[in-house]
């Protein structure tokens, strides 16, 4: 028998897709794949409300063209303002993802080099007990240690990037560098000062140089908590008891490079797609930030620059990246070999984990064994 939870989730998609159909006018689909979307659309209300989610957006491209994206539920509850395709969301750990293609982008243009010490491009920024290079920092491999509880539920206002890199400037580094792999938010931080420091412009500009502005991302820009920004939802999370409250205060700016990105799923797709095909990032950089790094013992390393390749149950290889933040959650995969990207945001912290677009990827892959859909046959005209 289905569980009491299913049940109310199944009434709530049918009310959803009966009683809203003729009002819903902000969805991008295309007929060609009508059967799969109605499918991925239970998939995404399901996560929802299992969820306890306020809202999200969501959106997959085929072959380098968007075949679907909806904004689903509320990016403001207070105010029942709806989630729409441009809603703005924090992305939390998928904001590397930017910041490491830039970073490669500024090595192949010979403005840094990955074997240099921190310290050569950043001298504010101490020698260490071990020679500390900008490629320990994109691989996670630093030796820097992760934030404290109090450092990671920073409440300060107007803490910059360069201001954030005192909390942790001066610690020994936990083992010599290139030893382990373990993320922590102040690797992708201090990229970023070094980034700045080398340019003097502000990882703001760089991020609208390199990436939104060459790949037309108008939906992503670093989180302000001081600035009006359009379209921005709300931020949420859950308290002890699993009810929804709202997000404890965050000023992401001093972590922007490493968490503090807003953006949409539809954007999330655009750079997916960038990788795949794009002008903007050449074959060498899009090798680069996929290629994992090698320690000791002939291990690899689990997170390449910013993304995690990998490959599925049925051998299939995929990249992208997920996480969250306090108050927002995002998610992002690419199948390079069926021209796949998926990805979805939300505006509640990450808790739950099990994102949705692993399934949703599903109805539109290919098995080896058949190779045909896994899903019904695609119905009407583009």
């Amino acid at each position: 028998m289905r569980s009491f939870a299913e049940i109310i989730g199944i009434l709530i998609l049918t009310f959803v897709f009966s009683g809203c159909a003729k009002k819903k006018t902000d969805i991008l689909y295309d007929r060609k794949y009508i059967d799969q979307i109605k499918e991925v659309r239970k998939d995404a209300v399901n996560y929802l409300v299992m969820g306890n989610i306020p809202g999200g957006s969501f959106a997959i491209s085929k072959d380098g063209k968007i075949i679907y994206s909806e904004g689903m539920g509320f990016a403001s509850k207070d105010l029942e303002v709806p989630v729409t395709r441009t809603t703005k969301f924090r992305i939390g750990n998928v904001s590397e993802c930017f910041t490491a293609l830039i970073y490669q982008m500024m090595v192949e243009k010979g403005m840094l080099v990955p074997d240099s010490s921190v310290h050569f491009y950043y001298p504010d920024f101490p020698n260490k007990q071990y020679k500390l290079t900008l490629d320990h920092l994109a691989y996670h491999t630093s030796g820097i240690r992760k934030p404290t509880v109090t450092e990671t539920d920073w409440r300060t206002v107007e803490t910059g990037l360069q201001e954030g890199i005192g909390l942790f400037k001066n610690d020994s580094l936990l083992y010599p560098p290139g030893m382990l792999q373990e993320t922590s938010m102040f690797n992708y931080n201090l990229l970023g000062a070094v980034m700045e420091k080398t340019t003097g412009k502000t990882y703001s500009q760089l991020l609208k140089e390199f990436i939104t502005d060459t790949l037309h991302l108008t939906n992503t820009t670093i989180d302000n908590p001081l600035l009006i920004i359009k379209g921005r939802s709300d931020f949420y999370d859950l308290n002890f008891v699993a009810q929804l409250v709202n997000a404890t205060f965050r000023d992401l700016r001093f972590r922007a490079p490493s968490e503090g990105l807003l953006s949409n799923a539809e954007d999330l797709v655009k750079l997916g797609n960038a990788m795949l095909a794009s002008p903007v990032i050449s074959e060498s950089v899009r090798a680069s930030v996929l290629e994992p790094a090698t320690l000791p013992g002939e291990r690899k390393t689990v997170i390449s620059k910013g993304w995690i390749a990998m490959t599925d149950k049925f051998g299939r290889k995929f990249y992208g990246r997920a996480g969250g933040v306090t108050g927002g959650s995002a998610a992002l995969v690419v199948y390079p070999d069926d021209k796949l990207v998926i990805a979805a945001t939300f505006n509640l912290t990450d808790k739950i984990g099990q994102f949705p677009i692993m399934e949703m990827a599903q109805k539109f892959l290919k098995t080896p064994e058949t190779n045909t859909t896994t899903e019904t046959n695609q119905k009407g005209e583009q």
